[in-house]
């Protein structure tokens, strides 16, 4: 049964206890889309080690396969091996490409395919997919010449795609997303004539690094970086690719560290992309005892190991202008705040309503059944932190991410608790509880 089904009884949740050790978290689920998708459309073999082994990356494969590309299987520890088709070697389908939970396949792929002319494509994906906005990677693909169709104008999958030949354009996306960005820069490698895309933010920046990595003829520019030009005509060649750790999976142990008595953890070989660190930047704002050892750069990307112990915690707020770079550690930031001596805000998160669920209504939902005092606004929360949570039966909701946020809380809970539908945490951490288990003391 996948992560969203019900036919598993709830886990169990002991409260109490500390945690100790050394943890390697899986692979950055943002890096390991993207090796798989440029390798295809590269010329020659590109490896990767690292990759996450979980739904999210084997969807993608899955669609990639579907269209002709050669590659190893997908298998926790082992290499991965693309054979490339170069940038216009996918063949049309026979069957509808299954993307699975992600989000990143489906609108990648909308990229990535757009430009394919004469081929036909339909992307289609599960029930909590099917929810989730498209059009805001459909309409600026719509105007480069593409040929996008949905329910809802083309806005919700099933979609259908005609490939067409793109024009290269200047293109101003209304959210400073990775996903729609990198949708954009995968259509421009087969546009006639330079694309740039202008963000109203920075979003993730991976795509821009690994695909000159893989020779592309992009240029960053603009304040911040925000400005990101590609000229056609290079061809890709195949490159051997690191996954580091994902900072996203390493914030369920940071939040830990620092809020379990006793605990002194240690993250190993975790990306500290600078766009994606802004769980560091709140950490530190609550004066949490957490520590970058080991920097390094493995290729283009920066890596360290974290170490956190736990110490007392102040509350904090966040907005707008750091949501970019921590928008998946929101979760888990909502179960901190229950724990730091008074009232934590965290403003500017409208984008959680439209993830796998809507994370803003779930955390509020499953924190408030524990006992914490939280104000839910359209775009955040507030939540008043030092009330003690109590053992409460807890429900993941099919979220992978509020599956992980809800098993720290409930190590702090007085009372044990349970949670249904805790498979959940397989579509980007699938050793999640075994680390758990092996951590705790």
């Amino acid at each position: 049964m996948s992560a969203t089904g019900h036919s598993q009884p709830p886990r169990e949740l002991k409260a109490g206890g500390s945690l100790q050790g050394r943890v390697k978290v899986p692979g950055d689920k943002s890096i390991s889309h993207r090796s798989l998708l440029f390798g295809a459309i590269a010329e020659g073999t590109t490896t990767i080690s690292g990759l996450l082994p979980a739904e999210d990356p084997i969807s993608t494969a899955a669609c990639l396969r579907a269209m002709g590309v050669r590659m190893s299987p997908i298998e926790a520890g082992g290499l991965v091996t693309v054979e490339g088709v170069g940038l216009d070697g996918l063949q049309e389908p026979a069957e509808v490409l299954d993307c699975g939970n992600s989000g990143t396949t489906m609108r990648l792929m909308l990229g990535l395919l757009a430009g394919r002319a004469g081929r036909h494509f339909v992307l289609d994906g599960d029930a909590s997919l099917r929810r989730r906005p498209m059009r805001r990677v459909g309409q600026p693909l719509t105007s480069m010449g593409a040929d996008v169709r949905g329910r809802d104008g083309g806005n919700l999958a099933p979609l259908a795609m005609q490939g067409q030949s793109l024009k290269g354009k200047v293109i101003r996306t209304s959210v400073a997303s990775a996903q729609v960005k990198s949708a954009l820069l995968l259509a421009a490698l087969t546009a006639d004539g330079t694309t740039t895309v202008i963000e109203p933010a920075q979003s993730r920046d991976h795509s821009e690094r690994m695909l000159q990595a893989f020779g592309a003829d992009l240029k960053v520019g603009g304040e911040m970086g925000r400005h990101i030009t590609v000229r056609p005509g290079n061809t890709l060649q195949g490159q051997q690719v690191v996954v580091p750790g994902d900072i996203s999976s390493a914030a369920f142990w940071l939040v830990a560290g620092a809020l379990v008595p006793g605990a002194d953890l240690t993250i190993e070989n975790v990306g500290l992309n600078p766009t994606r660190t802004g769980i560091l930047e709140v950490l530190e704002q609550m004066d949490a005892q957490i520590e970058v050892m080991n920097r390094r750069d493995v290729a283009g990307e920066p890596v360290g190991e974290l170490r956190i112990t736990h110490g007392p915690l102040k509350p904090f707020a966040f907005g707008e202008e750091i949501m970019p770079r921590l928008v998946d550690e929101v979760p888990i930031l909502s179960v901190a705040a229950c724990f730091c001596e008074g009232e934590s805000r965290i403003n500017g998160a409208s984008e959680l309503r439209v993830k796998e669920t809507d994370r803003l209504a779930v955390m509020a939902r499953q924190l408030k059944a524990m006992g914490a005092d939280i104000d839910e606004h359209d775009d955040g929360m507030t939540i008043r932190g030092g009330r003690p949570l109590k053992g409460a039966a807890l429900d993941s909701e099919t979220d992978h991410r509020v599956a992980m946020s809800l098993a720290v809380a409930s190590l702090l809970a007085s009372g044990d608790s349970t949670l249904q539908r805790s498979d959940a945490a397989a579509v980007s951490y699938p050793s999640f509880w075994d680390d758990l288990d092996r951590l705790r003391c």
